[in-house]
């Protein structure tokens, strides 16, 4: 979890709680007074903070709203509408949409619900998650606090490397997200933990949003639902499950030291299908280390499946494959194990089909760039290039594939940038983004006059991957900010007529200045914190975060102050310097009033 992840569940004091919900649901405790937890004022306020801070907001549900509508509400009718919502809760449609999948070679269906629904999704979210965390298997690895693409890149290559597994169970789920049974979620939430009624009352509705010109739902989740990728999980954390039951934490009589000596065992005295399992999402592997294993593994999963989740597999994309021959494709890395020195080791390159939409997508950025040089395209080429870079670089033959991608690009990047940019060894300033990405690096690049580089394709190392620590939880919030506690102070502070934009940026600012007054430097309190706009309210000023700023009080009633012996009077008690004074104007020039003699 990022520090601004960890930072936000400060701000509205809501960590603990849900340190505490994964602790207990850990030792096997049920759950059945949820939606008072879910009603509470912290979580409702952390809520908007989380869908506030996504780029989505600004995107309208089907009432046209968007976070902005919410953002001049006051804090209490806000609170209370969201209450009043979840009384006899009714979803709003969802708006339907069709997004560029894949770099822009597909669609798929994407559901936006309305902003006071993502808001009570979200609401949902938080306090389910870390319940539904505590039981969810430790080697999946999709939409889950902390974990990413490259640790189920990690887990595969050290199941091939160290385990010595060659063959792979690749099984497609056809259309996952539109076939998941509705019932059955409900019963798994239950099996979890989650037994307060009301709660899985609500969800139940979720579940059944009208969907724009399409009605209502009958089975699936939807994508684009803030919910959908926890309730996804939910739904094939029971495959997960089962399939480590058959092997990994099959329970035998015997208790074992170690878990090492049990497998050591299970290999020894029984007739179990040895075989591991990798997930993403929907997509996932099972390892396995024979020919005849990995298919009973298939067929079995095939069946449970079908008969436990009522979900149907593809037989066209679903096969079993021997790694040593052939390449396996998981979440766009090409697998496959080849010889190194006396052993089989696991060798990862990027996807063909990836490679073709990575060109494609550039070739396109190349041709706007030809049309329009500006410093924007030149950013979104970079942002292509630099995106493909991180999310690569721990393919072992990453420099081998991105160097095929620049060259199969050079030349139309020659052809169509010949009139606006330079190619050739660059000079770049040590504090610039360019140095701070590659450094010293010598590699050809494009320079566009008054735009600036073009980040080079092929400039990316392999980078080693690690496996995720299972020690690691989420919940834990460490207590390194040292004004955490003047946060909470400040939370529970009530400002009659306050919007909950205002009070919910008033706690970035503070956060941000890391407590401390932007002229004073002094580190403050919350009973001496105040927050001043820098364009007042009556001179057509917002409460937009970058019209915020945090003072100490008299420092704000210096800022204000007209009267000359009031002046004196906080100059004396402040005691100010020059730079500080010189600042201090500023704000005061923004409020249309006379500077203050240095």
């Amino acid at each position: 979890m990022s520090a601004q992840g960890i930072r936000y569940k400060q701000y509205y004091e809501f960590g603990e709680i849900q340190k505490d919900l994964y602790t207990k649901s850990k030792t096997g405790e049920s759950f059945k007074n949820l939606l008072e937890i879910i009603l509470s004022e912290e979580n409702i306020m952390l809520a908007y903070r989380n869908i506030k801070k996504n780029t989505g907001s600004k995107t309208k549900g089907t009432d046209g709203y968007t976070i902005i509508h919410l953002a001049e509400k006051n804090k209490e009718s806000f609170i209370e509408e969201m209450r009043l919502r979840l009384e006899n809760y009714k979803p709003q449609r969802v708006r339907r949409v069709l997004i560029d999948k894949n770099y822009g070679t597909d669609k798929r269906p994407l559901g936006i619900p309305t902003i006071a629904d993502r808001i009570i999704q979200q609401m949902f979210l938080q306090v389910l998650e870390p319940i539904c965390e505590a039981k969810f298997y430790n080697h999946s690895y999709g939409f889950r606090p902390l974990r990413s693409t490259r640790h189920a890149i990690a887990r595969v290559q050290t199941l091939i490397n160290i385990n010595k597994l060659h063959y792979t169970v690749d099984i497609d789920i056809k259309g996952f997200f539109d076939n998941v049974n509705h019932n059955l979620l409900i019963k798994q939430l239950w099996n979890i933990g989650v037994k307060d009624k009301r709660v899985l009352a609500i969800i139940s509705k979720m579940l059944k949003a009208p969907i724009q010109k399409e009605g209502i739902p009958k089975k699936g989740v939807p994508q684009g639902g803030i919910l959908s990728p926890l309730l996804s999980n939910v739904v094939l954390n029971d495959l997960d499950q089962w399939v480590a039951g058959q092997w990994e934490c099959f329970n035998t009589k015997h208790q074992y030291s170690g878990n090492d000596v049990k497998i050591a065992n299970l290999k020894r005295a029984s007739n179990l299908k040895e075989g591991y399992i990798v997930r993403y999402a929907d997509d996932f592997r099972i390892l396995a280390r024979d020919h005849n294993t990995a298919w009973k593994w298939f067929h079995a999963v095939k069946g449970y499946l079908k008969d436990r989740l009522k979900l149907e597999i593809s037989n066209e994309k679903s096969r079993v494959i021997n790694l040593r021959k052939k390449s396996s494709d998981f979440l766009s890395y090409k697998i496959k194990a080849v010889p190194k020195r006396k052993k089989w080791v696991a060798k990862t390159n990027v996807t063909d089909k990836r490679i073709e939409q990575i060109q494609s997508k550039l070739r396109q950025s190349v041709r706007e760039l030809k049309k329009h040089p500006t410093p924007e395209n030149v950013v979104y080429y970079n942002s292509v290039v630099l995106g493909t870079q991180q999310y690569f670089k721990y393919a072992t033959h990453v420099v081998k594939d991105f160097e095929r991608i620049e060259f199969n690009l050079l030349k139309t990047l020659k052809t169509r940038l010949k009139d606006v940019a330079k190619y050739g060894y660059i000079k770049v300033d040590k504090q610039c983004t360019y140095y701070r990405i590659y450094g010293n690096r010598r590699k050809k690049t494009f320079s566009i006059k008054k735009a600036g580089y073009l980040f080079p394709i092929a400039a990316v190392k392999t980078q080693s991957n690690l496996n995720f620590s299972q020690s690691l939880n989420p919940y834990d919030t460490p207590k390194n900010f040292v004004w955490d506690k003047e946060l909470v102070k400040l939370m529970r502070a009530n400002i009659p007529n306050a919007t909950i934009e205002y009070l919910d940026n008033r706690l970035s600012r503070y956060s941000m200045q890391q407590g401390k007054c932007v002229i004073s430097k002094m580190l403050l309190t919350a009973d001496v914190t105040h927050c001043h706009h820098k364009v007042p309210k009556s001179l057509g000023g917002s409460d937009a975060f970058d019209n915020l700023v945090i003072v100490h009080v008299f420092v704000h009633r210096l800022i204000h102050a007209t009267d000359n012996n009031t002046i004196q009077n906080y100059r004396k008690i402040l005691n100010l310097n020059t730079a500080q004074l010189r600042k201090l104007n500023q704000l005061r020039a923004l409020c249309k009033l006379e500077s203050i003699a240095i």
